[in-house]
């Protein structure tokens, strides 16, 4: 896309279709994201149910709540798209756009890396609140009934949270949420980068679907290494309870300890094929939504033929 073309297009348009794009793929990978979950708080405090691998955790799921279960928290994955993808592509495209030159000459890898992260973790602290009824409510259904929260969708988990917990609880498991963020924007945007140039340099890919597809794949798997264990610390602070005044763990820290000392070192990568088949797909679908609705805007909203550019 040309810049002049990059700079007409409105900042709320640019919001908008980043949100709805992320909503988009959300539909398509929420099954994974339930069973990532589940997985990484299986062991803990010895009570939990245990899952073998994904295809256990997903068949155990099915067999006890249906088809209908996979879906379970589907309204909060939505919203915690809405808020955390389009803050974090409006934000990341104002900076990009701030940062490139008068000529259009976009920022070094650098800066696009430091854009990258900051992007992510403001839009990591608008998505809390959602990202936190999400776990809670993909969490429920691995309890004994007498002990499930209940949620009956995402606004009624936020106004229970807020009425028996009190509004900053909504941004509990904020700071790992934010470091996450950070390191996943941080590790998609150079390995992304770097897989990208790599495959073309093989001579049998060129720019195109199965091009980013192949590159988003390389890229989840560095990602989801390297991320893991501050997202398994911030799935079990944010769906820890508070008894008598006291939470169950200190911190992200304490987590990772405790997690380590209980249940292994490797338990810290729990739930790691889910959340690596969720991240590449998840990555090209945003991106083909997003795409296709820039397209069509350009063209049928703005009357610029941009049949031939992409993003």
């Amino acid at each position: 896309m040309a810049p002049s073309e990059q700079q007409s297009t409105p900042k709320y348009i640019k919001f908008t279709f980043g949100g709805l794009a992320g909503m988009g793929a959300t539909v398509f990978v929420q099954p994974l994201d339930l069973v990532k979950n589940r997985m990484q708080l299986s062991g803990e405090g010895g009570q939990a149910r245990q899952y073998k691998n994904t295809f256990h955790a997903l068949s155990t799921i099915l067999r006890n709540e249906g088809l209908g279960g996979i879906y379970t928290g589907l309204s909060a994955g939505l919203l915690r798209q809405a808020t955390y993808t389009t803050t974090r592509l409006g934000v990341y495209s104002m900076l990009f756009e701030r940062f490139s030159s008068n000529d259009g000459k976009p920022p070094n890898f650098a800066t696009k890396a430091v854009i990258g992260m900051t992007a992510g973790g403001v839009g990591a602290f608008v998505g809390t609140p959602a990202d936190l009824s999400l776990i809670r409510m993909t969490a429920d259904g691995r309890l004994p009934v007498a002990e499930r929260r209940g949620y009956t969708g995402v606004f009624n988990a936020l106004s229970r949270i807020i009425r028996d917990e009190g509004v900053l609880t909504l941004w509990r498991g904020c700071g790992p949420t934010i470091v996450r963020a950070m390191v996943v924007n941080a590790a998609q945007l150079a390995s992304y980068s770097q897989a990208k140039q790599g495959l073309v340099s093989t001579g049998y890919f060129r720019e195109g679907i199965f091009l980013h597809f192949c590159a988003s794949m390389i890229s989840g798997l560095v990602t989801t290494t390297v991320s893991m264990p501050v997202d398994i610390a911030k799935t079990r602070i944010q769906n820890m309870k508070v008894i008598d005044g006291k939470p169950e763990y200190k911190g992200a820290l304490d987590v990772i300890a405790r997690t380590v000392s209980k249940e292994g070192f490797f338990s810290l990568w729990k739930g790691f094929t889910p959340y690596y088949a969720r991240l590449g797909p998840h990555t090209v679908l945003t991106f083909i939504f997003l795409e296709q609705m820039n397209k069509y805007y350009k063209r049928y909203v703005m009357g610029i033929d941009n049949s031939a550019g992409g993003l």
